[in-house]
């Protein structure tokens, strides 16, 4: 009979693949135009509901990017992450900001949210899809009580399961089209590592978040413009980019263009 591998076994690979991404991560978020865009569209989201001088917890914050774009807006960030890459990169984006009382950081899975001690949080934010590595969110929320204060917010940005732009490669041919609807999740590969991620809709966060978590607000990024890993479409078609761009600025915020999208922008508030 096969072992059930541990969450710590699986979430291996995860760590391995991202330090090894650290590597080079900035260089190639600031190289894709769709990335950029995207963060300004989160950042947007995000100043809707942050208050001055508010203590932000990230969760999967990778190199440091956002913790120190909410750093240098006056809050308090204390970023985790599983990689010790990452960590390695958020540490010298402190030394060398300067912003060591604003921003720290201290290695940590999100299902490990219990080893954060003494923190009471006005925000907790997972930027890109990092939860998508989490099989069961509960994993996750199960400590944020815990970490929060009443009138809290949450803002996820996560990979639902249908999205609309894969879905048209099925016209090409393409048979990862409805990868995102397996329920058992889907190899992912990511520098020379092999994981699963999973796919999770605004119905699935309701049920994992409970009855203490008010949605607010869904938007979505990428619903109906290419996503940053077609980058060579945009580069090769900027005024229609640009229009469909456009597009999805009227349309993100109504379904089913909040909850079909390459990621979804979730907000919920904590009672």
């Amino acid at each position: 009979m096969a072992v059930e591998p541990t969450t710590q076994e699986m979430l291996q690979p995860v760590q391995r693949a991202f330090s090894k991404q650290a590597e080079h991560y900035d260089v190639d978020d600031f190289s894709n135009q769709v990335l950029i865009d995207w963060r300004k569209k989160v950042y947007g989201h995000l100043n809707l509901f942050l208050k001055p001088g508010d203590k932000v917890l990230e969760l999967n914050a990778g190199t440091g990017i956002d913790a120190l774009y909410l750093a240098q807006a006056g809050h308090a960030v204390h970023a985790t992450d599983i990689s010790p890459g990452m960590i390695q990169k958020i540490q010298e984006k402190i030394d060398q900001s300067g912003m060591k009382d604003k921003l720290t950081t201290q290695q940590c899975s999100f299902e490990s949210l219990d080893s954060i001690k003494g923190n009471q949080f006005d925000y907790v934010f997972s930027n890109f899809g990092g939860l998508n590595c989490c099989k069961d969110l509960t994993a996750v929320t199960r400590s944020l009580p815990n970490l929060l204060k009443k009138g809290a917010y949450l803002t996820w940005v996560i990979m639902p399961p249908v999205c609309l732009w894969e879905w048209i490669q099925i016209l090409k041919g393409r048979q990862t089209a409805f990868r995102r609807l397996k329920k058992q999740g889907t190899i992912a590969h990511l520098e020379s590592e092999h994981f699963i991620t999973y796919y999770y809709s605004v119905s699935d966060i309701i049920k994992c978040l409970g009855p203490r978590f008010q949605k607010v607000m869904a938007q979505g990024l990428g619903s109906l413009s290419p996503p940053p890993a077609s980058l060579p479409f945009t580069l090769r078609n900027p005024s229609l980019y640009s229009f469909m761009k456009k597009l999805d600025g009227l349309v993100c915020g109504h379904f089913p263009f909040n909850r079909w999208a390459d990621h979804i922008i979730v907000t919920f508030q904590f009672s």
